[in-house]
């Protein structure tokens, strides 16, 4: 094989990774949904070598779950899990917010200010009936990220970036929009990144979080 011919090998493959990750996320592929090689590769368009690479790398990352002899499947979902990556996410998040409030400059305050405009139009959208789910909650994702994005840390922002995009997934399966509560969280959050207020954007990020674990638990329509 040419080394053109590979590089085109392993652009089919990141792509076709990203596709199959980002339809996890968004809940297209759902929890527990069996992989099956035949059907996934004419799908996204890859071959069944480079699908198994695929998966085998999503497996490591937590999304995909390989069953000996059954093959593959995407990752089932359970309160327990969902339980502890709040948890995880908490932790990394606040402690990454901390860091990048302390070093708050101009093209991070603007950063976080266009991601919550984004968010803001959506969720008002959101509460008049014609927003679409996956427009807020991707804004939403942009907003928490930006908040995090001046932590000065490649690993941390890795760490946090891998463990919402799970959280995320139960987002997408389990929780709807809750109305006021959490637009108002994300102003708050927005007012204390502007005053470089770590401490109450943590108490109001626990919150947030809280609340939209035990919304998920009240609905149970995804279990």
């Amino acid at each position: 094989m040419s080394l053109i011919e590979k590089e085109d090998v392993e652009a089919v493959g990141d792509e076709g990774y990203r596709r199959i990750r980002t339809d996890i996320v968004f809940g297209r592929l759902r929890p527990a949904h069996k992989l099956k090689l035949d059907g996934v590769k004419e799908s996204y368009g890859v071959s069944v070598s480079t699908l198994r690479e695929i998966l085998s790398r999503l497996t490591g990352e937590g999304f995909v779950v390989a069953e000996a002899r059954r093959g593959f499947e995407v990752a089932p979902v359970s309160i327990e899990n969902l339980k502890e990556l709040a948890d995880l996410r908490l932790l990394l998040e606040s402690h990454a917010m901390r860091a990048s409030f302390a070093n708050s400059d101009v093209e991070w305050e603007g950063r976080v200010v266009s991601a919550h405009h984004k968010l803001a139009s959506t969720e008002r959208l959101m509460e008049s009936g014609i927003g679409e789910l996956e427009q807020w909650k991707r804004y939403d994702g942009e907003f928490h990220q930006a908040l995090i994005s001046n932590c000065g840390s490649r690993v941390l922002m890795d760490a946090h970036a891998l463990v919402f995009d799970k959280y995320f997934r139960y987002q997408m399966v389990a929780f709807r929009y809750r109305g006021e509560e959490p637009a108002a969280q994300h102003k708050a959050l927005l007012k204390c990144a502007l005053k470089c207020d770590a401490k109450t954007a943590k108490r109001i990020l626990t919150t947030h979080v809280t609340n939209c674990v035990e919304h998920a638990l009240a609905t149970g329509s995804w279990r």
